[in-house]
């Protein structure tokens, strides 16, 4: 008796220290300027229970500089007319049995925190799969044609979804009742809101404006769509979809470089200050049709497009995968097999651009300053009141030469890539999409 009560005096120190409960984490959002948005599409990382697969990933995920992981729709998924979209949503209070628990979730988002990366999930406002209970209960709540059918979305082939009427208040105020169960009983860090460009702005004010209500919770509101009243209904940021298109132009259809800074002009043209547009080369949607690899070319000009992306005005993203060159289209309608230790120059890549950006405030917050560099290749200074930076971007795959104007030319640079001094005269060659940070 006397052995086993010393033996239990010695482990009890041990028995107290992982008896105590763990301090909760007072995890704080970063500035909308600092955000770098990480997609996670659960389905290309686990065929089920994929919020325990993501976990291990976590580490890897924050170290290429994403302090965000935006979930796509994790709720459970009807069954009538499915074609197995996360986006057709039966109850938006559960989670899809395919993925996980709630309980599995939740103790994600805690090491999410723990780990200093914020969480955002997808909200999808404009319509329900075709068996939700609010079809049943609710007909009034959806759209209807002439002799009362309840309709998918006009103008679209969603087929597999039913169309939410917002003249009705009660459907407004259970949507917002459900969104806040997100923010307050599972602890989100805000939402990304789907195709709000089909929804109207009076309630995107009125939903927004009821969550950021929330007592001590500062949240992220990312809307997806390109309507300049998103702002004023209070969406922190939105797509740059019309960048996105003119990026293609550019690359692809071998436009005028110098368009994109016309396009980055007429996208912020009205935008409050603190707002921001979300710069992608690629997303679930666009991954659907080709890999960023195949859509930018080759690998070089996949970089290219994202330095683009990068040191424009904006916040910018990754959507997991791209950073191992997945080679191939990703169908999010059903679980694709990604080899993570693939092509770990170019996470490398990745990683170094985005430390780039992140370290240096004139790179995110910097006047956007536009020199003529001809057809083939961007020029421009991104410059605060302490620092200035010159960012030189080949959109070709072939080596162009450019001429340097005044004030840019003969002088020497720090090149925050290769981290050497570099030279420039009155002409500057560029390799095949390549591109230059310099200080």
């Amino acid at each position: 008796m006397k052995k086993n009560g010393f033996l239990l005096l010695l482990l009890l120190p041990f028995f107290l220290f992982n008896c105590t409960p763990k301090k909760k984490v007072d995890y704080v959002l970063p500035e909308v300027s600092d955000v770098v948005i990480y997609q996670i599409n659960p389905r290309v990382f686990a065929p089920e229970n994929s919020f325990n697969a993501i976990a291990p990933h976590l580490d890897s995920i924050k170290s290429l500089g994403c302090n965000i992981l935006w979930f796509m729709p994790i709720y459970e998924i009807g069954q009538v007319k499915s074609k197995n979209s996360p986006y057709s949503i039966k109850d938006y209070q559960s989670v899809n049995p395919e993925f996980g628990t709630l309980d599995d979730f939740k103790k994600l988002i805690t090491l999410c925190h723990e780990k200093g990366l914020g969480v955002i999930v997808d909200w999808v406002p404009n319509h329900t799969a075709w068996d939700s209970k609010w079809v049943e209960e609710h007909k009034d709540w959806y759209t209807q044609d002439s002799i009362g059918n309840i309709i998918y979305p006009e103008g679209t082939d969603w087929t597999d979804v039913a169309d939410l009427n917002f003249d009705n208040q009660e459907m407004r105020l259970a949507m917002i009742d459900a969104m806040k169960f997100w923010v307050n009983k599972v602890g989100v860090d805000g939402f990304r809101c789907d195709a709000v460009d089909f929804v109207p702005a009076d309630f995107l004010k009125q939903c927004i404006d009821s969550l950021r209500a929330i007592p001590n919770k500062k949240l992220l509101m990312l809307g997806e769509g390109s309507r300049k009243d998103h702002f004023t209904s209070g969406f922190d940021m939105n797509y740059a979809w019309g960048f996105a298109e003119q990026m293609r132009q550019v690359y692809l259809k071998k436009e005028s470089a110098s368009t994109l800074f016309a396009a980055n002009t007429e996208e912020y043209e009205g935008v409050p200050q603190g707002k921001l547009k979300l710069r992608f080369t690629t997303n679930h949607d666009e991954s659907a049709k080709h890999s960023p690899i195949t859509e930018w070319v080759n690998e070089r000009g996949s970089m290219s497009a994202y330095a683009t992306v990068a040191f424009f005005p904006g916040s910018v993203m990754i959507y997991g995968s791209q950073e191992v060159g997945y080679p191939n289209a990703i169908n999010f309608f059903e679980y694709t097999p990604v080899d993570w230790t693939a092509n770990p120059q170019l996470r490398a890549e990745y990683k170094k651009l985005l430390a780039i950006r992140s370290s240096h405030d004139g790179l995110r917050k910097g006047a956007l300053r536009a020199f003529s560099a001809g057809d083939d290749a961007l020029l421009f200074e991104r410059a605060t009141d302490t620092e200035k930076y010159v960012v030189a971007i080949n959109v070709r795959d072939s080596a162009i030469t450019i001429a340097l104007p005044e004030g840019v030319c003969n002088k020497t640079y720090f090149n925050l890539y290769n981290e050497q001094n570099q030279t420039l005269s009155d002409s500057l060659k560029l390799q095949a999409f390549e591109y230059l940070i310099l200080q």
